[in-house]
């Protein structure tokens, strides 16, 4: 009897799965795993990382599901392996170990993902095992977008239109996983999910800040958000409001379908949901950028801006990352970021233009900081929201456009309602200073119980000035 490996990464569903789909149709008896990749969480600077604890949740959930799945078929049972060590040298081992023809998983398309696969490739293929590989987290990846000349696109618009245009139901299509009586083997006795702890990871708050986890928490979020697409477009900028999907993190993971998520927006139709759909684009578009170019991991998209000198400021870094800037937006959404896990997509457009463009810091400082604290973390979205906010990537901000901190509070925040959720000393600041608390009266701050220096503090730099610096530093380019 023929059997497979389905090797779980980035995709912790057992629904809508290319490689489990794949694997159940050509093989008799097919494995699952996961492996908590010691080269990844080993470089973690937090031990209480939610990321860790929000897959182990999907891995309970997945375990249960594909268990589920086999005795629904008739089956003895089935659940995901899991393994603590190495990816490159625990999928070797354990393929070896369970007597597999092959290892079957989804693409990932980050530099170490890509070095990892083929260095396991490399040695299942010296053990006579046999390695592919299938697309599933984007919808269209690597070459299968380009430009009239063959080229990738660097610039997003016309990227989407060719997007759309070889846009058909087939690749929207769900992968049919129903396993057929025995296919989906049933786990080594003994096996169980390691609790964080054998991982070397201590609980985390995410029952306290509310996160939905796992597979049905995908589904409550997607359900929740279809009631709420059509005034997508509009709401999407109000960080006070329920505007936006709350599915990031369960795209990151694959909780999630994004072949769904993409076919409903399609077929939905709505300005709002197409204006969503737009987003997943623009998540296929970084994803591509990354797979062309691996170097913007470290460096910038255009070269040109190589040039610009950014500040050695440590100061002005740590009141950016401890939330103390002076500028009430952009602090609400840094304690967004660390008491959540998350922030609001306005906000991290908002608080990486205040780095690069008011603080004069390189994006890469802000970008690894990011990494550290989104529960949504992704390598290819992250790194392009942040050059585009420093206008050193493809399709940027231009640099001589400079977020106000200010202008885009009154607009976006108009009533204070977000800032005050997460800036409580500023509760009973009145909206007229609530966005430039600074401006307020010694009578005015002693009516409202906040003193500006004191209990909140003044703005670490001037806008106006701040602004005329970044446009001297980028001058330089034009050269």
């Amino acid at each position: 009897m023929s059997a497979a490996l389905v090797w779980f990464r980035r995709d912790l569903r057992c629904f809508d799965h290319a490689a489990l789909h794949h694997a159940l149709r050509r093989f008799d008896r097919v494995f699952c795993a996961f492996v908590f990749d010691t080269e990844i969480l080993d470089a973690l600077p937090r031990r209480d990382d939610r990321r860790v604890d929000f897959i182990r949740h999907a891995l309970v959930e997945l375990d249960a599901g594909l268990d589920a799945l086999a005795r629904g078929a008739g089956g003895e049972g089935s659940g995901v392996i899991v393994r603590h060590g190495r990816a490159d040298e625990e999928v070797p081992r354990l393929a070896s170990s369970l007597g597999v023809d092959a290892v079957l998983t989804n693409r990932d398309y980050e530099p170490y993902a890509i070095a990892r696969d083929r260095l396991v490739s490399e040695r299942l293929q010296a053990k006579g095992v046999m390695f592919e590989d299938f697309k599933d987290v984007v919808i269209f990846e690597r070459d299968e977008v380009l430009t009239q000349a063959g080229r990738p696109f660097s610039v997003f618009t016309p990227y989407r239109n060719a997007w759309m245009k070889r846009l058909d139901p087939g690749e929207l299509q769900s992968y049919n996983v129903a396993p057929h009586a025995g296919s989906l083997a049933p786990k080594p006795a003994g096996e169980r999910i390691p609790d964080l702890a054998e991982l070397g990871f201590e609980p985390t708050d995410l029952e306290r800040i509310g996160l939905a986890v796992g597979m049905r928490g995908g589904r409550v979020l997607f359900e929740d958000f279809q009631m709420r697409i059509d005034a997508y477009k509009e709401a999407r900028d109000y960080p006070a409001r329920r505007g936006v999907s709350y599915l990031s993190a369960h795209l990151r993971f694959g909780t999630v379908s994004l072949r769904e998520l993409a076919a409903w927006a399609w077929t939905r139709g709505s300005a709002g949901a197409q204006c969503w759909l737009n987003e997943l684009v623009w998540r296929d578009f970084y994803h591509m950028i990354l797979w062309h170019q691996p170097k913007v991991v470290s460096e910038n998209f255009r070269s040109e801006f190589d040039a610009v000198c950014w500040d050695d400021a440590p100061e002005l870094f740590a009141a950016w990352t401890e939330a103390r800037t002076g500028y009430p937006l952009v602090d609400a959404a840094m304690r967004q970021l660390h008491t959540a896990g998350y922030m609001h997509n306005r906000l991290r457009m908002v608080t990486a233009s205040f780095l690069t463009k008011d603080l004069g810091i390189d994006w890469r400082l802000g970008e690894r900081h990011f990494a550290q604290w989104l529960i949504d973390y992704d390598l290819a979205a992250n790194n392009g929201g942040w050059q585009w906010a420093a206008s050193t990537g493809c399709d940027a901000q231009p640099w001589f456009r400079i977020f106000n901190p200010v202008t885009q509070s009154e607009r976006f925040d108009p009533a204070g309602r977000f800032i005050r959720r997460y800036l409580p000393e500023l509760a009973r600041v009145p909206d007229r200073f609530i966005h430039a608390p600074w401006k307020m009266s010694p009578a005015d701050q002693r009516a409202c119980r906040v003193e500006i220096g004191k209990d909140y503090p003044a703005p670490v730099v001037d806008h106006a000035r701040a602004r005329e610096r970044t446009l001297a530093r980028f001058e330089i380019t034009k050269a």
